[in-house]
């Protein structure tokens, strides 16, 4: 069953706006582990021992770039659509890192990565069509 333009830029503008959403909401969570720490919980010998300031300049810049990403989406450049991919996927990867200090956001910004490179692996290439 062929898809309608509408459905398909409805995924597209999805994994857009989710992009822009998690690269703002990741550049605060980043500057609050840079600026105040103690706002997390710190979980010993976990996979990686890295400090929570740390984590928060990892974040701060993955989540940059994010953001970045999710309005080239929303320009619906293909090579927009590639970079939201892979960022989509270090985000996730990152956010597996820090379910020890954030365990419930840290899952839910993963599902929400998934969904984003669904969107953009499976409904992508209908727009150059």
């Amino acid at each position: 069953m062929a898809k309608s333009q509408k459905e398909v830029t409805g995924w597209i503008g999805f994994a857009g706006f989710v992009m822009i959403l998690a690269g703002v909401s990741g550049i605060f969570e980043g500057l609050t582990a840079i600026v105040r720490s103690s706002f997390y919980a710190v979980v010993p010998n976990t996979l990686f021992n890295a400090s929570v300031p740390t984590w928060g300049w990892i974040h701060l810049v993955l989540s940059v770039f994010v953001l970045l990403a999710g309005f080239a989406v929303l320009s619906g450049k293909m090579w927009g659509r590639m970079v939201g991919v892979v960022f989509a996927l270090l985000s996730a990867i990152t956010y597996m890192a820090f379910i020890p200090y954030y365990p419930i956001w840290s899952c839910l910004i993963i599902a929400m990565d998934v969904v984003v490179i669904y969107a953009l692996f499976v409904h992508g290439d209908e727009l150059d069509g």
